[in-house]
């Protein structure tokens, strides 16, 4: 270490591809692939299988060394694979696929849904929702749950506690939205920005800036400066009523239709209206307003679907850790052995297939039993859940003066291993987007997003 440097500069890795970035999007599918065998995942015994369920509950850390020389008969590894797979659903209806919930309808069409017809299974259901939800959330709150999903058939919600992705705060990040959720948000009190819409206009505004400098220093240049007197041209932001005076100084301000107010307001929200079901709609609701978001959800008639397939079903709930009214699941798992053409010769090649809603602590928990059991090479396709991938973006909530060891010490007891804590405690980077392909060679990855 260089004792030269000021204390504040935080510690920057020597090699950054030792770690990936943290990947906030709900993957549906995992594909590893790799020249070593994964017989290790096959066939796991009753007793690896009840150890597995055991620490994940106890949330026992798993310490593995950097090289299995037999993974398949390494029980701690097979007993750690099967920690890595759990997850805990709400509401457990087994004969209904509950993820996605965007975009399923057709999956949905024909299966039984005996509460759309009797509303008073439909309010049990709901108020049952309703507890769980409620359970996660305090869970958050109390920094014993590191972060869970709400899937809704509209919109997708990411809910973090304080001291992940760079915040010291707790946070929400809603997508995507529509005006008519942004404005009944509003009416409910809740406090919420639009990043990326902030940032584009940020962005546009610096441009203008530099474009206006520009043209002034040519007017300089070029010995166009205004003579005194002389009023610069007006400028686009100019009231809607002032740029008619024109028209008044030529006296035929009455022939021309001058635009009414709700032409101008219809104007103003187009915009808005625009970006209805995008990327950019993405909402962020930071601190005490996540509670006013909660109780708005809970009563929230828009949250259930009316109509269709997913009609009265609530929303999906998923967690890293246990909650009141959760089910215990495990992602599926199977081996595949094939042989890929290299180099006019067939190569045995062995993979590794994840079914599921993989969330970002599985994603880094698989890869890292990976490294020690497939001797440090590996590769692996990532499927992305498309809606979930605007989680990765900055959402500038950080805290320049949070302690990443204040952060550590306070998510001890979430349920997390320390290394994938340290991954998710990170501000993000991928931005709108979302890991696609995530490589290992040596003991380093490399990623493509």
């Amino acid at each position: 270490k260089d004792l030269h440097l000021p204390v504040a500069v935080p510690e920057v890795p020597s090699s950054p591809r030792h770690e990936f970035p943290a990947d906030w999007s709900l993957k549906t599918r995992l594909l590893f692939m790799s020249s070593q065998p994964f017989t290790w995942a096959e066939h796991l015994k009753a007793q690896e299988e009840a150890q597995g369920f055991a620490q994940h509950c106890r949330a026992t850390e798993t310490n593995l060394p950097q090289s299995i020389q037999e993974p398949k008969l390494s029980t701690e590894l097979r007993c750690a694979f099967q920690q890595s797979l759990v997850y805990w659903l709400h509401p457990s209806l087994p004969w209904l696929q509950l993820f996605p919930r965007i975009g399923a309808d057709r999956k949905l069409v024909g299966k039984a849904t005996p509460w759309s017809q009797d509303e008073a299974l439909l309010q049990v259901l709901m108020s049952d929702w309703s507890v769980s939800f409620t359970s996660l959330y305090n869970l958050l709150k109390a920094r014993l749950c590191p972060y869970f999903y709400v899937c809704t058939y509209q919109f997708t919600i990411l809910f973090r506690a304080a001291g992940l992705a760079g915040s010291d705060v707790v946070t929400a990040v809603i997508s995507p939205t529509t005006r008519g959720l942004r404005e009944a948000m509003r009416n409910e009190g809740i406090e919420f920005s639009l990043p990326l819409v902030e940032e584009s206009r940020t962005r546009k505004q610096k441009n203008s800036e530099v474009n206006s400098e520009t043209e002034v220093a040519d007017s300089l240049k070029g010995g166009n400066s205004l003579e005194d007197g002389e009023e610069p041209a007006p400028s686009s932001d100019d009231d809607d009523d002032e740029s008619f005076s024109w028209l008044e100084e030529m006296g035929v301000q009455d022939k021309v239709k001058k635009p009414d107010a709700l032409s101008i307001k219809l104007r103003k929200e187009k915009h808005e209206v625009q970006m209805d079901h995008k990327p950019e709609s993405l909402a962020l609701v930071k601190g005490t307003n996540t509670f006013t978001l909660l109780n708005f959800l809970i009563n929230c008639k828009s949250l259930v679907a009316v109509a269709g397939p997913q009609a009265g079903l609530p929303p999906t709930l998923l967690s890293p850790v246990a909650f009141r009214g959760g089910t215990m699941q495990t992602l599926k798992a199977r081996s595949i052995n094939a042989k890929a053409r290299v180099h006019l010769a067939y190569e045995d090649i062995f993979s590794l297939e994840i079914v599921g809603p993989v969330m970002p602590h599985s994603l880094h928990a698989l890869s890292t039993l990976l490294k020690a059991a497939q001797r440090g090479a590996f590769s692996a396709v990532l499927y992305t859940h498309e809606p979930t991938a605007v989680f990765n973006t900055d959402i500038h909530a950080a805290n320049p003066a949070l302690n990443k060891e204040t952060v550590g010490k306070d998510l001890t007891a979430c349920g997390l291993h320390p290394k994938t804590l340290d991954q998710l405690s990170q501000r993000p980077t991928l931005g709108k987007s979302s890991i696609r392909l995530l490589e290992m060679k040596d003991y380093a990855y490399i990623w493509k997003s």
